[in-house]
């Protein structure tokens, strides 16, 4: 495969590209993550977003989430199928351990392998009930490392993982948080995509003590610009990011002005961008939350 992730307008030779090489091509990797909506009018509004995006900004590739409890998985297949076979940008379908046995995640993988797609985001998966925990499916997988393992040796895809600056929620400490970075490294992972952080020293710290660990694969940062101040102090406080308290100081004043708010949470993403790759972060990877405007606008101050 071509290690070129984005089509030319015209062309009938593009190929979708391996991510993990993409990350090696000499420049910033640009990608962006959806979430499959429940019904048919939603997936084609979701590709309208995907095809704006297409147009102004040309993403190397796009990945497409599970729903909560894996609800979604044939419609993640169906629309990450769609981007890269009808708009010609790299997709990345996600895989989690949530209620399939490794059968059943072992065919869905093999329908995205012949519809062409070749990269997936092996991850573990929030349990439906937060307040019952994680539990193993019958036949399924207990961690995103056993997954990846079982991937890498029975499909020729590209494996991404999931890695945690701030650590966790569930681990015990940093240090063994990072240990399972190292695992699935070791299990076959060819990049890291971090969880959403607002302040660049957590990456950096977090870089620098996984290369001392061992990790040697891109690991990219994931950056969600704040467009609802509510929504990201829950989703803050689901995955144990912080928000650093600067911040906050700017968004409380205009938290009720949807406009204000994402006037800020855009700047506020453009200074972490631009720090982010200065300092030899890889490329960016944007949680859109389904919206084109707000990495729109950050990538055109960026380029």
């Amino acid at each position: 495969m071509t290690t070129s992730s984005r089509s030319s307008a015209g062309s009938s030779s593009w190929q979708p590209a391996r991510i993990g090489e993409v990350y090696g091509s000499g420049h910033p990797v640009f990608s962006f993550e959806f979430f499959p909506p429940k019904t048919d009018a939603g997936a084609n509004n979701l590709m309208r977003t995907a095809a704006d995006l297409k147009e102004h900004v040309e993403p190397d590739f796009i990945s497409v989430t599970y729903g909560a409890g894996g609800s979604t998985r044939d419609r993640t297949h169906e629309v990450v199928t769609r981007i890269q076979n009808e708009l010609g940008v790299t997709g990345l379908a996600h895989l989690t351990c949530v209620g399939a046995t490794a059968q059943e995640i072992g065919d869905v993988v093999g329908r995205l392998e012949k519809a062409g797609v070749h990269n997936v985001l092996a991850l573990r998966g929030d349990a439906p009930d937060p307040e019952a925990g994680f539990e193993v499916t019958d036949g399924g997988f207990a961690h995103a490392t056993d997954l990846i393992g079982f991937l890498r040796e029975n499909h020729d895809v590209c494996i991404g993982g999931a890695c945690y600056p701030e650590a966790h929620p569930e681990a015990v400490s940093a240090e063994a948080d990072l240990g399972y970075a190292l695992q699935k490294q070791a299990a076959g992972a060819d990049f890291l995509t971090t969880q959403l952080f607002f302040d660049q020293s957590l990456y950096f710290a977090f870089v620098e003590r996984a290369r001392a660990a061992g990790v040697t694969i891109p690991i990219v940062p994931g950056i969600m610009p704040v467009s609802n101040v509510a929504q990201i102090q829950r989703f803050t406080k689901m995955c144990g990011a912080s928000i650093p308290e600067a911040l906050l100081d700017r968004l409380r004043p205009v938290q009720d002005d949807a406009g204000a708010v994402m006037a800020t949470g855009i700047e506020f993403a453009i200074t972490q961008c631009r720090e982010l790759l200065e300092k030899g972060a890889p490329g960016i990877h944007f949680y859109t939350l389904n919206k084109s405007h707000a990495t729109r606008s950050i990538l055109a101050a960026l380029r």
